[in-house]
């Protein structure tokens, strides 16, 4: 029995375990004991205060295995990207060097400084245990907080927005990053990745080049690597896609990786997504049907889990007795139910940043 709840502080040891063995490592998911005691903290803050618009609220959940008694997986929710401090991107844009002397038009790739991208509600620090992998559990952990934001959308932004890993070499470097970072701050990608994610950002603004990047000047690894995935986190960026989420322009300035955004009205499990009362009948007796995600309406006990979608002639859900009890709902409580599977990905550039 696998379930998506909040973190709690009796979950930081099993955070820092998550942390140290995440793929890469993660800026937003430091394995650094005290600042994961202040994102637990800061959660649980967020799910207790009223909230009537998006603002420095992070939410973090964990992914529960109830018959190991293992939290085997987290992920969080930023409300708003940039709320404290600037969420900087690089933009990728062309700009056109022409002459009618020489008879010379140029259309000349670049990347420029922005940070557009702080409006948005980010997804973020996903981290799952690796027995984990390539299961049912990887969805519910990345979409359970879409459920989430599909019931409390006055938390969060209309824009949602996931940043993905880039691509690192064979010796976990990031080739962008030594073409570019590295020439501003003297210091490898791994270390400058764990700085970023242990202190404050502002040094990004205060050090990194103000002016466009031309593409053409950096390496030719560095330009492969712009947009680019880390191949662990292909299945994901898919997923995503599936989802509805379309690639923007944007990069991450460290790695290069992708950040995909999309309007929470357009993805699939806000489209699809419905309440239903509950009917509990015992699992045997429950009619075969498509896995879905089932939500409770709870905010400070939100809880999500993966079951039929077994629904009655009068539009009821059938779930089990342990279902039941796992999400705290009584039979005549409704709960919001998505599908699981989604339509095949589409790759495709945000329309409106064309």
């Amino acid at each position: 029995m696998l379930v998506v709840r909040p973190a709690r502080a009796a979950d930081l040891p099993a955070l820092e375990r998550l942390a140290g063995s995440a793929t890469p490592r993660l800026t937003n998911l430091p394995a650094h004991r005290d600042r994961l005691e202040e994102r637990i903290t800061r959660s649980q803050r967020a799910f207790s205060r009223e909230v009537e618009f998006p603002g420095d609220e992070h939410y973090t959940f964990v992914l529960e295995d109830r018959e190991r008694g293992e939290v085997v997986g987290t992920a969080t929710i930023r409300a708003q990207a940039g709320a404290n401090e600037a969420y900087y991107t690089y933009r990728q844009e062309t700009l056109i060097h022409a002459s009618q002397q020489l008879n010379v038009r140029r259309e000349v790739q670049t990347l420029s400084l922005s940070h557009e991208v702080s409006e948005a509600t980010l997804l973020c620090a996903l981290s799952l245990d690796s027995r984990y992998q390539g299961t049912s559990a990887m969805s519910l952990l990345r979409r359970a907080r879409l459920m989430f934001i599909a019931q409390y959308p006055e938390r969060f932004a209309e824009i949602l927005a996931v940043a993905f890993p880039g691509y690192l070499d064979g010796d976990g470097e990031s080739p962008f990053w030594n073409s570019v970072g590295r020439h501003f701050f003297v210091r490898g990608y791994q270390e400058m990745n764990h700085i970023a994610g242990v202190r404050s950002k502002s040094f990004i603004a205060e050090v990194m080049p103000q002016f466009p990047l031309y593409l053409p000047l950096l390496t030719p690894q560095a330009r492969a690597a712009i947009g680019r995935e880390h191949p662990d986190h292909e299945p994901a960026l898919e997923e995503m896609l599936a989802e509805g989420f379309v690639r923007s322009r944007h990069v991450d300035i460290f790695d290069a990786g992708p950040v995909v955004k999309a309007e929470r009205t357009r993805l699939e499990s806000f489209r699809r997504a419905a309440w239903h009362p509950v009917r509990v009948r015992p699992a045997h007796t429950l009619p075969d049907a498509e896995p879905a995600m089932i939500a409770n309406q709870q905010l400070g006990d939100f809880r999500c889990v993966v079951a039929r979608y077994a629904l009655s002639p009068t539009g009821q859900l059938m779930l089990s007795p342990e279902h039941a009890e796992i999400l705290g709902v009584e039979e005549g409580r409704a709960v919001l139910a998505a599908p699981l599977a989604l339509p095949a990905a589409i790759d495709a550039l945000d329309e409106g940043e064309l």
